[in-house]
């Protein structure tokens, strides 16, 4: 029996692009679109792109001034939990920060770290309100879940998100300790 190489590539190559494109458009209609849409409708949100993998959903955002970035993560976490089931969630905040921010945000670091290092949360908002008197038109905003430290500076019109995980610090040097 003598088997024809066309008919078989042909039929390789269609099922092969049904199937990745019907995972894509499951994927994109189903599951990153549903979840964009959501994020939209909180205060603030210019600009949504979500991207789900194996072990991640990535939310990209453009926020204004105004936007709270601990409720979009809460509304991630509950109103999307049907999307994003056991998956980790990372936002990444695209800024419109200024140099001015930028340089006032690497002095501070320190001062964050070390309070992030030491659990000594409530430090972080007296801090930075003590560090923000030094540039008169800087606010900082600070805020806090069970997962992650919040913080946004505002200059004008220029703002910068940061978020903080609470990662619990590990203990010992050996992983048996």
């Amino acid at each position: 029996m003598k088997l024809k190489v066309l008919p078989i590539l042909i039929a390789l190559l269609t099922s092969g692009t049904l199937l990745f494109g019907g995972w894509f458009m499951y994927r994109s209609y189903a599951m990153e679109n549903p979840l964009a849409d959501l994020v939209k409708k909180n205060a603030g949100v210019e600009q949504v792109d979500a991207t789900f993998s194996n072990k991640q959903v990535v939310v990209s955002l453009k926020l204004s001034q105004d936007a709270n970035l601990r409720q979009i993560y809460q509304s991630i976490k509950t109103d999307g939990a049907s999307l994003v089931g056991g998956r980790e969630i990372q936002i990444n905040v695209q800024s419109q920060s200024s140099a001015a921010i930028d340089d006032w945000w690497s002095n501070a670091l320190f001062g964050v770290a070390q309070a992030m290092d030491t659990k000594k949360y409530g430090d972080i908002p007296e801090l930075l309100n003590k560090q923000a008197k030094s540039v008169p038109s800087l606010q900082a905003m600070t805020e806090m879940d069970e997962v992650n430290v919040y913080i946004r500076l505002t200059d004008g019109q220029n703002s910068k998100y940061i978020i903080l995980p609470r990662v619990p610090a590990s203990m010992g040097v050996w992983p048996n300790e």
